[in-house]
Protein backbone atom coordinates (compact mmCIF):
# COMPACT_ATOMS: atom_id res chain seq x y z
CA UNK A 1 0.00 0.00 0.00
CA UNK A 2 1.50 3.37 -0.87
CA UNK A 3 0.80 6.27 1.13
CA UNK A 4 1.72 10.30 0.06
CA UNK A 5 2.51 12.92 1.89
CA UNK A 6 0.63 16.19 2.05
CA UNK A 7 3.47 17.21 -0.20
CA UNK A 8 2.18 16.20 -3.78
CA UNK A 9 4.59 13.77 -5.50
CA UNK A 10 6.30 11.91 -3.02
CA UNK A 11 5.43 8.98 -1.98
CA UNK A 12 6.28 7.25 2.18
CA UNK A 13 7.27 4.07 2.95
CA UNK A 14 5.22 1.77 5.10
CA UNK A 15 7.88 2.59 8.26
CA UNK A 16 7.63 5.93 7.04
CA UNK A 17 3.72 6.43 7.09
CA UNK A 18 3.87 4.41 10.53
CA UNK A 19 6.21 7.67 12.04
CA UNK A 20 3.97 10.41 10.21
CA UNK A 21 0.79 8.84 11.60
CA UNK A 22 2.34 8.56 14.90
CA UNK A 23 4.28 11.72 15.21
CA UNK A 24 0.78 13.54 13.89
CA UNK A 25 -1.01 11.66 16.63
CA UNK A 26 1.16 12.47 19.50
CA UNK A 27 0.98 16.25 18.66
CA UNK A 28 -2.52 16.54 18.69
CA UNK A 29 -2.42 14.81 22.10
CA UNK A 30 0.34 16.52 23.31
CA UNK A 31 -1.22 19.19 26.14
CA UNK A 32 -0.55 23.33 24.83
CA UNK A 33 1.44 25.23 26.43
CA UNK A 34 -0.05 27.32 28.98
CA UNK A 35 -0.29 31.10 28.44
CA UNK A 36 1.44 33.47 29.87
CA UNK A 37 -0.75 35.54 32.52
CA UNK A 38 -2.48 38.64 31.63
CA UNK A 39 -1.54 41.56 34.40
CA UNK A 40 -4.88 42.37 36.01
CA UNK A 41 -3.37 45.34 37.26
CA UNK A 42 -0.73 48.28 37.06
CA UNK A 43 0.96 51.01 39.53
CA UNK A 44 2.45 53.94 37.65
CA UNK A 45 5.22 55.16 40.29
CA UNK A 46 6.57 58.36 37.96
CA UNK A 47 6.05 61.43 40.12
CA UNK A 48 3.08 63.37 39.05
CA UNK A 49 3.43 67.05 37.63
CA UNK A 50 1.09 69.53 38.83
CA UNK A 51 -0.94 70.54 36.07
CA UNK A 52 -1.59 74.32 34.79
CA UNK A 53 -5.67 73.56 34.14
CA UNK A 54 -8.43 75.35 36.10
CA UNK A 55 -10.47 73.15 38.89
CA UNK A 56 -13.21 71.37 37.48
CA UNK A 57 -16.78 71.99 38.87
CA UNK A 58 -17.87 68.83 40.72
CA UNK A 59 -21.37 68.10 40.98
CA UNK A 60 -23.22 68.22 44.03
CA UNK A 61 -23.54 70.45 47.07
CA UNK A 62 -21.12 73.50 46.92
CA UNK A 63 -18.09 73.23 49.30
CA UNK A 64 -19.07 74.96 52.85
CA UNK A 65 -18.40 75.22 56.71
CA UNK A 66 -19.95 73.08 58.95
CA UNK A 67 -22.24 75.00 60.01
CA UNK A 68 -23.39 76.33 57.01
CA UNK A 69 -23.77 72.48 55.94
CA UNK A 70 -25.68 72.18 59.11
CA UNK A 71 -28.55 74.95 58.41
CA UNK A 72 -28.87 74.14 54.96
CA UNK A 73 -29.84 70.59 55.94
CA UNK A 74 -31.87 72.05 58.18
CA UNK A 75 -33.81 74.62 56.02
CA UNK A 76 -34.00 71.31 53.76
CA UNK A 77 -35.93 69.65 56.22
CA UNK A 78 -38.17 72.68 57.28
CA UNK A 79 -39.04 72.77 53.52
CA UNK A 80 -40.40 69.43 53.79
CA UNK A 81 -41.91 69.71 56.32
CA UNK A 82 -43.72 72.59 55.13
CA UNK A 83 -44.85 70.56 51.93
CA UNK A 84 -47.01 68.41 54.38
CA UNK A 85 -48.70 71.75 55.84
CA UNK A 86 -48.98 73.19 52.36
CA UNK A 87 -50.70 69.58 51.09
CA UNK A 88 -52.93 69.60 53.70
CA UNK A 89 -54.24 73.41 53.13
CA UNK A 90 -54.73 72.52 49.40
CA UNK A 91 -56.46 69.05 50.70
CA UNK A 92 -59.15 71.28 53.03
CA UNK A 93 -59.37 74.13 50.01
CA UNK A 94 -60.07 71.79 47.23
CA UNK A 95 -62.39 69.25 49.78
CA UNK A 96 -64.27 72.62 50.82
CA UNK A 97 -64.91 73.53 46.87
CA UNK A 98 -65.49 77.26 46.87
CA UNK A 99 -63.61 79.73 49.11
CA UNK A 100 -64.73 83.57 49.21
CA UNK A 101 -62.05 85.50 49.65
CA UNK A 102 -62.85 86.84 52.78
CA UNK A 103 -62.16 83.92 54.71
CA UNK A 104 -59.61 82.61 52.88
CA UNK A 105 -57.56 85.44 53.93
CA UNK A 106 -58.39 84.91 58.03
CA UNK A 107 -57.06 81.72 57.16
CA UNK A 108 -53.55 82.70 55.80
CA UNK A 109 -53.48 85.41 58.30
CA UNK A 110 -53.96 83.05 61.57
CA UNK A 111 -50.57 81.74 62.00
CA UNK A 112 -48.67 84.65 60.99
CA UNK A 113 -50.84 86.83 63.59
CA UNK A 114 -49.70 83.86 66.00
CA UNK A 115 -46.20 84.35 64.88
CA UNK A 116 -46.42 87.65 66.32
CA UNK A 117 -48.31 87.39 69.23
CA UNK A 118 -45.29 84.63 69.98
CA UNK A 119 -42.60 87.47 69.15
CA UNK A 120 -44.03 89.73 70.85
CA UNK A 121 -44.79 88.09 74.64
CA UNK A 122 -40.89 86.55 74.31
CA UNK A 123 -39.50 90.46 74.03
CA UNK A 124 -41.54 91.68 76.45
CA UNK A 125 -40.43 88.95 78.53
CA UNK A 126 -36.75 89.53 78.29
CA UNK A 127 -37.61 93.40 78.98
CA UNK A 128 -38.99 91.99 82.10
CA UNK A 129 -35.98 90.15 82.80
CA UNK A 130 -33.35 92.65 82.02
CA UNK A 131 -35.09 95.16 84.13
CA UNK A 132 -35.60 92.75 87.02
CA UNK A 133 -33.60 93.55 90.44
CA UNK A 134 -30.98 91.14 90.79
CA UNK A 135 -29.50 92.16 94.15
CA UNK A 136 -30.19 90.37 97.21
CA UNK A 137 -29.73 91.12 100.94
CA UNK A 138 -30.00 88.47 103.53
CA UNK A 139 -29.39 89.13 106.93
CA UNK A 140 -28.46 86.45 109.27
CA UNK A 141 -28.37 86.13 113.44
CA UNK A 142 -25.56 84.02 114.26
CA UNK A 143 -22.87 82.03 112.63
CA UNK A 144 -23.86 81.74 108.64
CA UNK A 145 -21.99 79.62 106.44
CA UNK A 146 -22.54 80.50 102.84
CA UNK A 147 -22.11 78.37 99.97
CA UNK A 148 -22.50 79.50 96.16
CA UNK A 149 -22.54 77.34 93.21
CA UNK A 150 -23.44 78.69 89.65
CA UNK A 151 -23.87 76.68 87.05
CA UNK A 152 -23.90 77.71 83.30
CA UNK A 153 -24.02 75.48 80.58
CA UNK A 154 -24.51 76.22 76.57
CA UNK A 155 -27.15 73.86 74.98
CA UNK A 156 -27.31 73.96 71.30
CA UNK A 157 -29.25 71.82 69.27
CA UNK A 158 -32.57 70.02 69.59
CA UNK A 159 -31.14 67.45 71.57
CA UNK A 160 -29.62 68.74 73.84
CA UNK A 161 -28.22 66.88 77.05
CA UNK A 162 -28.16 69.09 80.51
CA UNK A 163 -25.71 67.82 82.84
CA UNK A 164 -25.98 69.77 86.48
CA UNK A 165 -23.98 67.93 88.50
CA UNK A 166 -23.89 70.22 91.65
CA UNK A 167 -21.65 68.60 94.75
Amino acid sequence: MEHTDRTPGIQLSESEAAAEARRIIESLYRPAPAPAPIPTSYRDTSPIEPGTAAPAVQEGRPPMSQRATDLSGLMLAGSVASLSVGGATSLVLYTLGQVDPVTLAVGAAGPVALVLAVGSLIRSAGRAKADSHTEHHHHYNGTVRQETTNVSSTTKGLFAKNRNDVR
